[in-house]
């Protein structure tokens, strides 16, 4: 199991980060994504303490740590800069949180987040068609999540997704012990938006290459010298 949307006390959450690891390791995950909230005000405070954490992290065996961020309530014209300056302050994943209907995210977040090609459109809410095609096009994953609230649209994105073979994952949104799940409860809130048992299967292995992919953007590149 993957989780690659949680939250430490950095933010809203609860845990330190180190304990939200350790206690989603025990539940179950093989890789997980620290990305707290952040707009202007923060994202230089909070992201190099991920970013530490995560190195030392990826030297522990079991568990891969990728240090990420969730753009929050950020202006849509300025989502595509701040996305540069998070993975410039080593993010390795960049998500931008979506218009669900539980919240007053400013309309047009979706379609900026896409166009500025992130990595993970968390909890987007009544997206359009138009959109999910586009996110296939700039390959930028759409989040079914685990969540209280941010769920209630999972089987309008699954539908949508699925019919323009956009790529889905599922995450947590964890900030509290209680959020953190289970790779039953991963596999039950996909196979509940409607996915069939080998659609989850594909949004597995494609998840593991999302991981593979951000964690090779954290390794030192090699000299020629």
């Amino acid at each position: 199991m993957v989780d690659l949307h949680t939250h430490t006390l950095l933010s809203d959450g609860v845990l330190l980060p180190a304990e939200l690891v350790r206690r989603a390791q025990v539940l179950g995950a093989k890789a997980v994504a620290i990305t707290d909230h952040a707009d202007i005000s923060n994202l230089e405070v909070i992201l190099p303490q991920i970013v530490s954490l995560a190195n030392q992290v990826r030297q522990t065996d079991g568990i891969t740590l990728i240090p990420g961020i969730e753009l929050t309530y950020v202006p849509p014209d300025q989502i595509s800069a701040m996305a540069q300056k998070a993975r410039m302050l080593g993010a390795n994943l960049v998500l931008v949180h979506g218009e669900s209907l539980v919240e007053q995210v400013i309309p047009g977040t979706n379609r900026a987040a896409i166009d500025a090609g992130v990595d993970i459109l968390a909890h987007p809410g009544l997206i359009s068609s138009e959109e999910v095609k586009l996110a296939k096009k700039s390959r930028v994953f759409l989040e079914l999540s685990a969540r209280k609230g941010h769920c209630l649209t999972n089987g309008w994105l699954a539908k949508l997704a699925l019919k323009h073979r956009a790529g889905l994952l599922v995450n947590s949104d964890g900030h509290l012990p209680a959020d953190l799940i289970t790779p039953e409860r991963h596999r039950d809130v996909a196979l509940g938006a409607g996915l069939t048992a080998s659609q989850y299967d594909h949004l597995l292995t494609e998840t593991w290459q999302l991981v593979e992919k951000a964690s090779a953007r954290g390794k030192p590149k090699r000299s020629h010298g």
